[in-house]
């Protein structure tokens, strides 16, 4: 069944890939909470790349600064989350490479050490994520956002309760913008969305500059829409845009909320502009023209997901997890089988979980596909497509009273979680009365 993701699995206002909800913040004074939302100003839209640039001179004049290559590798990974561009990986990790060589005396700056955890959870190498940390707590155990950093490995890695005890050292000695956002996080997926919503104002409130403040409205977003409310998602995402119109996430965003509207032209319009900055959201745009009879369009688009995936692929970062989801849906469901559980060797997330679990049953297993779904359902709170899913899985294996139970719960949740699968579960549940 195609559908319209609730998320992107490595990109997005929240990356689930690796979790890093905020862009870095560097050490300094803890910046006190007021009711400030940045705006843009009323010369030129907010332009990170300027703050490059300007890094970039300076190392031109003295490159062998290796706190200025660290902050440099942190702003190229602001620019990955902002924009959803995986090539400023390699940016990032160069930048930082080059600060931890320069380190005076064999110690490289702290925040280079943090840097490489923060890419390494990017990039979904969690294990990889705690060795940085832990790395970096044993040369400054006062570093919060190391903390931060070990909240998203374990996080991916399905340990919740080592995330929640990481994340209260990180609250108790430094709560800004992303402990915060790292909270809201763990607090939707144990299914408490009030706390979640009240944390993430707060994190807004926090925010420095415009793209923070669109990342926190982003996500703010992210949860209405889940909620199923597409009008809050829609404004937030519309307050993140106008802070930075560069946010991409948020414009993917908005064309999921005016689809649901009723709005297909102007969605059509912001999946197209956030496609053409990133690839990611190709599959989501062209399942969307799918749904409104324009298949030779979704084909172009699915050509365009399978041509990026293989430009990762050539450079060493296949993404199992992507590609899996892709071929459960689109192409062939072994094939996404195979990538979804290499996926899951490595990291036991709630997403995975549920993708393994689809995969699965779109192979014909379904009992195995129950398993993986119950697990997702044990790790992930409120999730409108988790429970579709799961409704599916017992549809096919008999268990009508259940199916019924998960697809109306689908629908209960969002009933906008996917234009297709919204009108499936509902033929489903008639089908079942």
């Amino acid at each position: 069944m195609k559908r319209i993701r609730l998320v992107l699995p490595l990109l997005g206002c929240v990356l689930l890939g690796g979790l890093l909800l905020t862009p870095h913040t560097p050490t300094g004074v803890m910046r006190e909470e007021g009711p400030r939302q940045p705006e843009p100003s009323a010369g030129a839209p907010y332009d990170p790349s300027v703050t490059i640039e300007a890094a970039r001179r300076r190392l031109s004049r003295d490159p062998r600064d290796a706190a200025v290559w660290a902050n440099l590798g942190h702003m190229y990974l602001q620019q990955a989350r902002r924009t959803t561009e995986t090539a400023y990986h390699a940016k990032a990790e160069a930048a930082l490479e080059r600060s931890l060589r320069l380190g005076a005396g064999g110690r490289p700056p702290v925040e280079a050490v943090i840097g490489m955890g923060e890419l390494a959870n990017a990039r979904h190498d969690h294990t990889g994520a705690l060795r940085w940390a832990v790395r970096a707590r044993a040369a400054a155990p006062h570093r919060w956002a190391l903390y931060g950093v070990l909240t998203d490995a374990y996080l991916e890695l399905g340990q919740y309760d080592r995330a929640e005890r990481a994340l209260r050292r990180m609250l108790d000695g430094r709560p800004d913008l992303a402990s915060y956002s790292r909270a809201a996080r763990i607090e939707h997926l144990r299914g408490r969305i009030g706390p979640a919503r009240e944390l993430l104002r707060r994190a807004c409130r926090l925010a420095a500059d415009p793209a923070e403040y669109a990342s926190c409205q982003c996500q703010l977003g992210d949860l209405s829409w889940d909620e199923g409310d597409p009008s809050a998602a829609r404004a937030a995402y519309t307050q993140a845009l106008a802070a930075d119109p560069g946010h991409v996430p948020a414009r993917a965003g908005k064309a999921r909320t005016e689809a649901a509207l009723g709005d297909p032209d102007q969605a059509r319009r912001d999946y197209a502009a956030a496609v053409a900055h990133s690839p990611a959201y190709a599959v989501e745009y062209g399942e969307l023209l799918d749904h409104l009879g324009d298949h030779a369009g979704a084909q172009q688009q699915y050509a365009a997901f399978v041509a990026h995936q293989k430009v990762l692929a050539a450079n060493g970062a296949t993404d199992h997890y992507a590609i899996g989801v892709f071929q459960a849906d689109h192409g062939d469901p072994r094939t996404a089988v195979r990538h979804l559980r290499l996926e899951w060797a490595r990291r036991q997330a709630v997403e995975v979980a549920d993708a393994l679990a689809w995969a699965l049953h779109r192979a014909g297993r379904h009992a195995e596909a129950a398993r993986y779904a119950a697990r997702a359902a044990a790790l992930g709170g409120r999730n409108a497509l988790f429970s579709y899913h799961r409704g599916e899985i017992e549809y096919a294996r008999g268990h009508l009273a259940w199916a019924r139970t998960h697809l109306t719960r689908a629908l209960d949740i969002n009933p906008y979680f996917s234009p297709a699968g919204a009108v499936r579960a509902r033929a489903l549940l008639a089908e079942t009365a």
